[in-house]
């Protein structure tokens, strides 16, 4: 493809990193319409991508974002129309009941098994002010997350449940039930968010930190008995030149660099656009990893691999996403043999 094939990247000796793990394609609903997202995901498959992981959202990051369509009907088309298993990010307990988001997972696990799980964390008010409800403080949400995931693992187990608490469940069972439990698992951001997930989850999945900050919050996971996949969103921007990667990711991310809680507490996407007027492009920077380079974007996933991460899930900040999937396909997936996932410890 003109602007890329000329890119020198030199591998290894033996032409490809040692260590394997799986390497995802991030599906981006907040940016990309969700038939747009369907063939990139498709072409994503193509080039050697051997894992989806898609974010769930009612409402964008920024109006230049622009798109948030709802991410459980495109799973079920990403599912039926690739071979790869994926993954949602979700928030149960205040724009979704516990027993709806149980119920659609039994069934995408029923009708595609082993290849479906599920991240359940707190949610951001600009997703679940929608209901009308007060926004809670983190302590109650945290609080609430726990109760919706307990929930979950009963119905998923085939309990008939009654809750009453921060949620209210009233005498609630799935009829349709998948051969065994998809793995329920703990997105954090903090080593603290970690260590308290440890209890309850099948996994950990976080985004791109500094490699000192991402050591804690594994650490903390593995260290409190966590258990399970460790997966890691890496927000990226790739072009032919950095000035161009860096103009994609600055458009684009720029609403996304702010520590929580500003992501979890601003309601507007008008509020976000408001605060991100003042980012500058090196700022982005810090967060997204930035480079024309794709021999630099396979060592930074090196890195990241050899810190022991089991996945990686490539989230191209852009919203043209066909030539970063046809480059890294071509050149930087090559150098780091990716492998499909493991089958969940209820499969295995």
């Amino acid at each position: 493809m003109a602007g890329w094939v000329d890119v020198d990247v030199s591998l290894p000796q033996n032409g490809y990193y040692g260590h394997m793990t799986v390497i995802g394609f991030h599906c981006s609903h907040e940016q990309i319409n969700p038939a747009q997202l369907l063939r990139d995901v498709q072409r994503a498959e193509q080039a050697g991508f051997t894992a989806g992981m898609s974010s769930d959202h009612i409402s964008p990051w920024s109006v230049r974002q622009g798109e948030s369509g709802f991410a459980w009907s495109f799973l079920g088309a990403a599912l039926a129309t690739t071979d790869l298993p994926f993954g949602v990010v979700n928030a149960p307990g205040q724009r979704y009941h516990p027993a709806v988001i149980a119920q659609a997972i039994a069934t995408l696990a029923q009708m595609f098994p082993g290849r479906f799980w599920a991240a359940l964390g707190s949610g951001e008010a600009s997703n679940e002010r929608v209901t009308g409800d007060v926004w809670p403080r983190k302590d109650v949400r945290d609080q609430r997350l726990l109760e919706c995931v307990s929930v979950i693992r009963r119905l998923l187990q085939g309990e008939e449940v009654t809750h009453e608490g921060l949620v209210h469940v009233n005498r609630a069972r799935l009829w349709t039930l998948p051969a065994s439990t998809p793995d329920l698992v703990g997105p954090a951001v903090t080593p603290e968010t970690a260590a308290r997930h440890a209890a309850w989850a099948d996994g950990l999945i976080t985004v791109n930190q500094p490699q000192d900050i991402l050591r804690k919050v594994m650490g903390a996971y593995r260290e409190a008995g966590g258990r399970g996949p460790a997966r890691l969103q890496v927000h990226l921007s790739w072009a032919p030149t950095r000035d161009e990667a860096l103009a994609v990711a600055h458009h684009q991310w720029r609403n996304n660099v702010f520590a929580p809680p500003v992501s979890w507490d601003i309601e507007t996407v008008e509020a976000f656009d408001v605060i991100g007027e003042a980012v500058s492009p090196e700022r982005v920077a810090q967060s997204v990893r930035i480079s024309s380079d794709l021999g630099q974007h396979a060592q930074w996933l090196h890195e990241y691999i050899e810190q022991g991460w089991d996945e990686l899930y490539l989230h191209f900040v852009g919203q043209h996403q066909a030539d970063f999937i046809d480059a890294f396909g071509e050149h930087v997936l090559p150098q780091l043999a990716p492998t499909t996932p493991q089958p969940s410890a209820a499969l295995a």
